[in-house]
C-alpha cells in the first residue's frame, strides 16, 4: 500500500480521531496565517448609531479620496461605508465600525481601545545621528492612516534641508531624500505590519544623516529580494483601499520607484534590516563614492542589476558609473565594485559564452 494512501487510510479509519492540537506547529503556522486577514474584519466600535459612525469616522475624506461624490444623504453614506467594509450592519439599525474602516479614516483613534490607538504614526526627529541625541520634533499620530500619511510625508519634507546636487550640466536643489522615495516606505510600513501585534505601530525616525522606518512584524519576503518579487501584504483589504486612494503605487511597483529615486539622485543605496520582531528600511542622505563604505557599494550594485534585469536589460560597467556619478577615466572604481559583488555571489555573469555583455542578479 502506498505510504501517502496508509496515511490517509490511518486519519479515517484509525483508533484516534486527528486533532490539530496533535500538531502544535501546524496549529500555529494556521493561526498566524489567519489572525492577520482577521483582524480587518474585526470590530473596533460596536452597536452604535449612525450618528456616532459620522462622529467618529472622517467620512468626506474616504469619498474624496475614492473620487467619489457624497451622497446628500446619510443612508447613501452608510451604504458606501459598507461596501468597502468599513463598518458593517447590526441590529435594530445600529452599525459596527470595523478594523479597517477605524485604522483609515478614525477622526480620533484614542476614542478606540487602546490596541488600536498604539496603531498611529509616530514620528520622532533628532538632533543627531542616534537616538541619545536630544528630540526636536515629536509626533504621536492619533488620526487614521488616510488624514495622516499625506500630513506626515509633507510634514517630514518640510522638516529637510535642501540638498545641492550637481548634475551633468547644471546645479539643482533638491530635497535631501526623494519625496517618493518616503511615501512608498512609509505606505509599505503601514500595508506589510503585522496589525496582531499588540502596543507596536509604524515609526518614522529622521536622524541628521538618514531616515528610518520601523513597522510591527517581520517581512514575509526575504529582505534581498523585496525589490524584485511580488510582495505578500498581511493587510490586503488596507492594501487595496490604500492604492485606490493614491496613497502608494500599484501592487509591486513601489520599491522598484524607491530605488529608480535613488539611483537617480546618486543617493547610497537603501539597507533593509529584519529586526527580532519587526521590518525597518533605512534611507541615507547623499555621500559620495568615496564615502561610501565597501558594504554600501556592494548593496548598490546588487540593486542596480535588480532595476535593469527587471527592465529587461543588463548591469553594465558603464551603467555603474552612471549610478555612482563616477567618471569615464575612473571606471575601473565601478569595475572593483562589481568584482566584490561577484565576489559575494549577489550577481553573475548574464552571457559566460560573451562575458562582456553585463551581469545579472544571481538569482536570475
Amino acid at each position: 500500500m502506498p505510504v501517502e494512501f496508509e496515511k490517509t487510510a490511518y486519519l479515517r479509519i484509525g483508533s484516534a480521531t486527528p486533532r490539530l492540537s496533535n500538531y502544535p506547529e501546524h496549529y500555529k503556522k494556521l493561526l498566524n496565517n489567519l489572525r492577520p486577514y482577521m483582524w480587518e474584519k474585526v470590530i473596533a466600535k460596536s452597536f452604535i448609531t449612525a450618528d456616532d459612525v459620522l462622529s467618529l469616522l472622517e467620512y468626506p475624506s474616504y469619498f474624496k479620496l475614492t473620487k467619489q461624490n457624497l451622497p446628500d444623504n446619510k443612508a447613501g453614506i452608510m451604504e458606501r461605508l459598507a461596501a468597502d467594509n468599513l463598518i458593517t450592519k447590526d441590529v435594530g439599525g445600529h452599525w459596527n465600525i470595523t478594523n479597517v474602516g477605524a485604522i483609515l479614516f478614525a477622526d480620533d483613534l484614542d476614542k478606540f481601545d487602546s490596541s488600536l490607538a498604539r496603531k498611529g504614526i509616530r514620528f520622532v526627529a533628532y538632533n543627531g545621528d542616534d537616538r541619545a541625541s536630544s528630540v526636536k520634533q515629536r509626533i504621536d499620530g492619533r488620526k487614521g492612516y488616510a488624514m495622516a500619511f499625506s500630513g506626515v510625508v509633507s510634514y517630514i519634507n518640510d522638516l529637510l534641508p535642501i540638498n545641492e546636487h550637481i548634475g551633468s550640466t547644471r546645479r539643482e536643489s533638491q530635497q535631501l531624500f526623494p519625496e517618493i522615495a518616503i511615501r512608498e516606505i512609509i505606505a509599505n510600513a503601514l500595508i506589510h505590519q503585522d496589525m496582531t501585534i499588540s502596543g507596536a505601530g509604524p515609526l518614522v525616525e529622521l536622524f541628521r544623516t538618514r531616515i528610518e522606518i520601523t513597522n510591527p512584524g517581520k517581512s514575509l519576503v526575504q529582505t534581498d529580494r523585496m525589490i524584485d518579487l511580488p510582495p505578500r501584504s498581511r493587510n490586503e483589504a488596507l492594501a487595496s483601499l490604500m492604492r485606490r486612494m493614491g496613497m502608494c503605487e500599484e501592487l509591486g511597483t513601489g520599491l522598484d520607484k524607491v530605488i529608480i529615486s535613488i539611483e537617480i539622485n546618486q543617493l547610497p543605496p537603501p539597507q533593509f534590516q529584519e529586526l527580532e520582531d519587526s521590518m525597518r528600511v533605512i534611507l541615507f542622505a547623499p555621500r559620495s563614492f568615496a564615502e561610501m563604505s565597501s558594504s554600501e557599494r556592494v548593496r548598490a550594485c546588487y540593486q542596480h542589476a535588480i532595476i535593469k534585469y527587471l527592465d529587461s536589460n543588463r548591469m553594465k560597467n558603464a551603467t555603474l558609473c552612471k549610478r555612482f556619478g563616477i567618471e569615464k577615466k575612473n571606471a575601473a572604481q565601478a569595475s572593483l565594485v562589481i568584482k566584490k559583488t561577484l565576489e559575494n555571489k549577489l550577481i553573475k555573469v548574464a552571457d559566460p559564452e560573451h562575458p562582456r555583455g553585463g551581469y545579472e542578479p544571481i538569482w536570475a
